[in-house]
């Protein structure tokens, strides 16, 4: 589908905000979708082209925090094992349910990511206070627990991955003692890991938009960068503010195609 040169210049824009806002909390396909969807792109075309395009973005925030990715080989390859069949599955089950149904569940999905973005700070005090009253030992890895929550993430990632990483960090800051900055190089890692697998499958069963492709990927790459040099300056209240303005937009406009 040709673009205009304004579509061109508000999809290139949305994949920066995207990789930006991905690598420091998540929910930038809050921002590309709607703006895919605006073009005249069909639902599903909008996910695909969106996944594939979010790769670049994925990998760029996780080498921006390769620091705090040191001395967390091990955990990641579990996690990541996770986020691949979930990924997978997720992926598969976009394309197995007919176009009626992902329209129907898109809006739901976008409702329920916004919750948890908007309660992230209350649920993260809460496990902080709890861990505080109980005197609870360290924490390193979230056992069989935390492996199948983030599995069961990650089917929601690779269907839809609105949110992904707010869930992920949620999971984690629950069932892992570290900080926060090193889950968000983890959260990194495994949403990189869930495109890549989705993307790979849809390369042999779906329709892209490869102008959108490409004028994200390019975007998101760059926001990437952005977002892991200036993540830790930004207020998180701002970024939660602008994810909740455009997620509302998005979900008014599925409700009204």
């Amino acid at each position: 589908m040709a673009l205009s040169i304004w579509e061109i210049l508000a999809v290139f824009a949305a994949g920066l905000g995207a990789g930006t806002i991905n690598t420091i909390v998540g929910s930038g396909t809050l921002i590309t979708f709607p703006v895919l969807l605006a073009t005249g792109l069909p639902p599903v075309t909008a996910t695909v082209s969106n996944a594939l395009g979010l790769i670049p973005g994925s990998i760029s925030g996780a080498i921006g925090y390769r620091k705090e990715l040191a001395g967390q080989r091990r955990r990641i390859l579990k996690l990541s094992a996770g986020a691949a069949i979930g990924g997978l599955t997720g992926a598969t089950l976009l394309l197995a349910l007919p176009s009626t149904a992902f329209e129907t569940i898109v809006p739901v999905l976008v409702a329920l990511a916004l919750v948890l973005v908007i309660l992230q700070p209350r649920i993260s005090k809460a496990v902080q206070r709890r861990r505080e009253h109980t005197g609870a030992t360290p924490r390193t890895d979230g056992g069989p627990l935390l492996f199948t929550g983030l599995t069961l993430a990650s089917v929601y990632g690779g269907y839809f991955t609105a949110a992904q990483g707010i869930i992920y960090l949620s999971l984690m800051g629950m069932l892992v003692d570290d900080t926060i900055q090193r889950l968000n190089a983890v959260k990194n890692v495994l949403a990189a890991v869930v495109n890549t697998i989705a993307a790979l499958f849809f390369l042999f069963v779906a329709d892209f938009d490869w102008t959108a492709v490409v004028l994200i990927a390019v975007g998101s790459a760059i926001g990437g960068q952005i977002g892991a040099k200036v993540g830790r300056r930004l207020s998180p209240t701002v970024l939660r503010c602008l994810i909740v303005a455009v997620g509302t937009v998005a979900i008014v406009q599925l409700l009204l195609r």
